[in-house]
């Protein structure tokens, strides 16, 4: 996992060479976003190359027409007058229906461009492994979908056509003014020294401080989404003033971020405007002085003085727009970070089919440790045959969940191999492993849609009456009849609807209906009131007749039905055994059992 992608989100700066590398991976980003649309990004380019010379063009003209055109008209000769006025006329008409042309065409290719990124961000989050997103909270995705890409599509809706034009514009004037007067324009390119020192101090400081602003964006909004997400936690421990508080501190950081900003902003322009006045001044000294000597024509002053002032007026304008450049550059930085990062389980290049699994698992040598130096499974070795309904039992961390995980491949072994038939799950066709493989896990997540669409969420194809009887088998069926509009009722988000043992239900009856060959309960019992647990006792018999399960519990009448036991600590297995030979006997699983046993009394 790249330390720079995640890690580097957490600060505000960074050394030189993850600088080095962020810039690189950004502007490879930008260039992959751009090689699509390249074709429509040069006819824009062309677009507003001839629109800003038909703009620079206009003091030019007026030159012409006060230095040729009205001493013609004073000698009774309108033509050459008019011609240059329609000449500017035209060259105005032209700009403005370029400019408009140029609008449109710059808004279809941000579309494309914000389109292809949004898309990407939702992929790639979606194809990295179980590790990335429990290292990477969910505020911080939703920061890279929302605030991150609006900065973005603000840069490449407004800020970059200012930043085009202006520079083009500027360009282009500065050739302008040159081939009119070149003292003037030797004045000009003077000034552009402290204009350069100016814009590059300001370059250097925003871009910390715009950096630093995203980083505390993105605070803000991670514990808004935390804080809503787990508002039942908050109410539950009445943790709102603190929440208060801490958010108050978040608040109060971003808005001094923000403060530099205007800062920074209120050196800059300032001293745009007092550059620019300066060099109007300066021009205008010395162009006067010729105009007296008869060496320069008065109306080639009048243009040189346009274009100077002009020159500064789009300078001015991408400064007010560097806020969006920098805030968009600060957020590529970010999302370019989240599309470096590479599963840690990547599929197979080679895949092995397997259509048809029976259902035999094996770990074999595995070792395996979610941090470096912290093993939790130690050498494992384990087989189960094909159709063994295994529980596993034990204190917390004792490593039930990451054998678990392991099975379920959101998780490779360090060392060592878990296999399938035979078959290293790590060369297994992802789809097949899929199929065959399934968890249902204590969270029993419900997307938003009908209960039926929830059910079928492991094969979309599966009729009404498939549906049905997966739900029957279980015991859910009774449940969602009895809901508003039975199997087409709203779940509504995260399954609020219904209660936390229906959604349970649900989610069994999810799995009964993708049929894999090995099915891994863990603690997918633990919501369940008791008459629900005992209901859904009878189902879970139908859902793990012919095939391998591997069943987690804390509450050992989940384990009663399981043809074998394997009680765990510190990720080696301790006992092993059915239940009825574990129970009469003095280890750990008997004392389990009767604390149970007490328990219920």
């Amino acid at each position: 996992m790249s330390v720079v992608g995640v890690n580097g989100e957490e600060r505000g700066d960074f050394s030189a060479a993850e600088s080095r590398h962020i810039r690189r991976r950004s502007i490879r980003l930008l260039g992959s976003l751009l090689n699509p649309v390249r074709a429509r990004l040069v006819l824009t380019m062309a677009v507003v190359v001839v629109s800003t010379i038909a703009q620079v063009a206009g003091p030019a003209l007026i030159a012409i027409g006060i230095d040729h055109g009205l001493p013609a008209l004073l000698e009774g000769n309108a033509t050459p007058l008019v011609l240059v006025v329609a000449a500017y006329l035209l060259t105005g008409v032209i700009g403005a229906a370029l400019i408009a042309w140029y609008t449109v065409l710059a808004a279809r290719v941000s579309q494309a461009i914000l389109i292809d990124l949004r898309k990407r961000v939702f992929l790639h989050t979606q194809k990295l492994s179980l590790e990335f997103h429990e290292s990477y909270t969910s505020g911080k995705i939703i920061a890279r979908q929302t605030s991150d890409l609006d900065a973005i599509r603000e840069l490449l809706d407004s800020g970059l056509s200012q930043l085009v034009q202006g520079a083009l514009y500027m360009i282009f004037i500065a050739a302008a003014l040159f081939s009119i007067d070149w003292v003037s324009g030797v004045v000009l390119v003077v000034f552009l020294v402290p204009l350069a020192f100016l814009a590059r101090w300001f370059q250097v400081q925003s871009q910390r401080v715009f950096r630093q602003t995203r980083v505390a964006s993105a605070r803000l909004i991670v514990h808004f989404v935390e804080t809503m997400t787990g508002i039942r936690a908050v109410k539950a421990f009445r943790t709102e003033k603190r929440n208060e508080e801490e958010f108050a501190g978040l608040v109060e950081g971003y808005r001094e971020r923000n403060a530099r900003v205007i800062q920074l902003f209120g050196v800059f322009d300032p001293g745009l405007v007092l550059i620019g006045n300066v060099a109007l001044g300066i021009v205008l000294l010395a162009g006067g002085l010729r105009v007296a000597d008869g060496g320069l024509d008065i109306g080639v002053l009048l243009a040189a003085l346009l274009y100077t002032r002009q020159f500064f007026a789009p300078a001015q304008e991408m400064a007010m727009f560097y806020n969006s450049y920098q805030s968009a550059a600060a957020a590529l930085e970010k999302i370019s970070g989240v599309l470096e990062e590479t599963p840690s389980v990547a599929d197979p290049t080679r895949p092995v089919d397997l259509w048809r699994a029976k259902g035999r698992v094996r770990f074999d040598g595995v070792e395996f440790a979610y941090k470096e130096g912290s093993v939790v499974l130690p050498e494992f070795d384990l087989e189960l045959p094909a159709g063994q309904v295994v529980a596993l039992v034990g204190s917390t961390g004792a490593g039930k969940s990451t054998l678990a995980k392991l099975l379920s491949r959101f998780y490779d072994p360090t060392t060592g191999a878990v296999s399938l038939d035979g078959l290293d799950l790590r060369m297994l066709h992802p789809k097949d492993l899929r199929r065959a493989i399934v968890m249902v896990t204590q969270e029993a997540y419900l997307f938003s849609g009908s209960v039926s669409e929830n059910i079928a969420l492991g094969k979309p194809e599966a009729t009404r009456e498939e549906i049905v009887a997966a739900a029957k088998a279980v015991g859910a069926h009774e449940f969602i009849e009895a809901l508003p509009d039975g199997y087409e009722t709203d779940v509504n988000k995260r399954g609020g609807r219904v209660s936390a043992g229906q959604r349970q239900l649900i989610s069994f009856a999810r799995a009964f209906l993708a049929d894999p060959v090995v099915l891994i309960l863990d603690e997918a019992t633990a919501s369940l009131d008791i008459p629900s647990e005992r209901l859904v006792q009878e189902g879970l018999t139908t859902l793990l007749a012919d095939r391998t399960a591997v069943i987690i519990a804390h509450r050992l009448s989940t384990v009663a039905i399981a043809d074998r036991v394997l009680v765990m600590e510190h990720g080696r297995i301790v006992e092993d055994g059915t239940p009825r030979d574990l129970i009469a006997g003095t280890g750990r699983f008997s004392q389990l059992h009767a604390a149970w046993r007490d328990s219920l009394v």
